[in-house]
């Protein structure tokens, strides 16, 4: 949820359950937003118009080629090989579905590194649309809060679901999972939108022959970490679809022969921001949700040890957490302050070579056959300026990390414990 949101008041309920255990909460902000999801939405009327303009057109047998199709065609295409540096820079972005000046100013400033490092790719961490996801494929909130803001950006981009892609009755509960299927299909025509299903993985191939250098593993992570309790038996925790999940990301990590393993997932296994770790979300220790306990397990049994990075936002800050023997090797990095920031203070004290929780920012990765190095920068929003605050080298595959400080910055940041 947003910081601004309310924490529910007991772990495993419902919306509804949640809803009339305080009916107070209906005279606040969270009831305010669901009175408005509940109300008509012109956009979402107007989407639908769109659809259903276009099948009409296809079934009137003009012979015209389909608008997905065509913007198929010429979507842009994923990496080949790595760039004039001999490297794969790839743009990190988290939480930046905002449409605000903040989103527009973050982007603003990646373009201008994005040309200085022949970056190529992008990912997306989750929180694509604020606050409630998008009401159908068509929403035109794609437009104003990811391609408008992102003009310029033209690469591929690799997208998460996060919490509020994913909202139920309440902004942000990650309470209807069903709802990210709106964005796979989204997917299908928009040129940078790359989301094939709603997890996946993505290989760069090296240079010359072996197995790719770098590989990408995208997952969903909202079925084991809404802040309600799944009332659709597919995404309960323990349901169909995170066992279908489970299973292909312990057998896509264990067959991958990349030289670098990446896992892409919008809530963070380790997180000193305000929203916590996995097993202990917002102070949550009990129950199969709000907690992430299950998040927890599916990290530590499946993820750690064997991918080099987690990368996550769902806290809008920016960190870079140390990798240590609980996380096996593996370094998890929190990049969520491309749309919103934090409160300016860390609120849990796992070692960090850096951290910063009160600028907007994104990072940049860049992977080669030497080494792996993550850059991140924080943004002026009134001028649109990044500055380069602290970067981490890794040289071999879930080997010794050596963490250097940008010139010029400092290695802490405010509220660093």
């Amino acid at each position: 949820m947003c910081d601004d949101e309310l924490i529910p008041p007991s772990a495993d309920l419902t919306e509804e359950q949640w809803l009339r255990a305080d009916p107070a909460l209906f005279d606040g902000p969270v009831g305010e937003r669901v009175r408005a999801m509940r109300a008509p939405r012109r956009r979402a009327v107007l989407g639908g118009a769109v659809a259903g303009a276009a099948a009409l057109t296809v079934l009137s047998g003009a012979g015209r080629t389909p608008a997905a199709a065509a913007a198929r065609s010429g979507r842009f295409p994923l990496p080949t090989a790595p760039n004039r540096n001999g490297e794969y820079a790839v743009l990190l972005t988290g939480d930046a579905g905002t449409g605000e000046e903040a989103q527009h100013a973050v982007a603003a400033a990646a373009r201008e590194v994005c040309r200085a490092e022949g970056v190529g790719l992008a990912v997306g961490l989750g929180d694509n649309i604020y606050e409630n996801g998008p009401e159908s494929a068509d929403d035109s909130e794609f437009r104003t809060k990811f391609e408008e803001p992102n003009t310029g950006l033209d690469m591929p981009w690799l997208m998460v679901l996060g919490n509020h892609d994913c909202s139920g009755l309440i902004p942000g509960s990650g309470g209807d999972p069903s709802r990210g299927d709106r964005e796979v299909a989204y997917a299908k025509g928009s040129r940078r939108w790359h989301m094939p299903s709603r997890y996946y993985d993505v290989a760069l191939p090296a240079a010359g022959e072996g197995g790719p250098l770098v590989e990408f593993f995208a997952i969903d992570t909202n079925p084991v970490s809404s802040y309600v309790a799944q009332l659709d038996p597919h995404y309960r925790w323990n349901g169909p679809y995170m066992r279908e999940q489970r299973a292909w990301l312990d057998g896509a990590l264990k067959a991958s022969r990349a030289r670098w393993k990446v896992v892409l997932g919008h809530h963070p296994y380790l997180n000193n921001g305000k929203h916590g770790s996995a097993g202990s979300y917002d102070g949550f220790t009990i129950g199969d949700y709000t907690s992430g306990v299950h998040l927890k397990e599916l990290y530590e049994e499946v993820v750690c040890g064997r991918a080099d990075l987690i990368l996550s936002g769902h806290d809008h800050t920016l960190q870079m957490l140390e990798p240590t023997s609980r996380t096996g090797g593996t370094r998890q990095i929190v990049c969520g302050a491309a749309g919103k920031a934090g409160d300016g203070r860390a609120h849990y004290g796992h070692p960090a070579s850096w951290q910063n929780f009160a600028d907007h920012g994104f990072m940049v990765l860049k992977a080669s056959d030497r080494a792996m190095t993550v850059d991140a920068y924080t943004v002026d929003v009134p001028t649109r300026t990044a500055r380069l605050a602290h970067s981490v080298r890794t040289s071999s595959p879930l080997g010794a990390a050596a963490s250097t400080a940008a010139p010029g910055a400092s290695s802490a940041s405010a509220g660093r414990r």
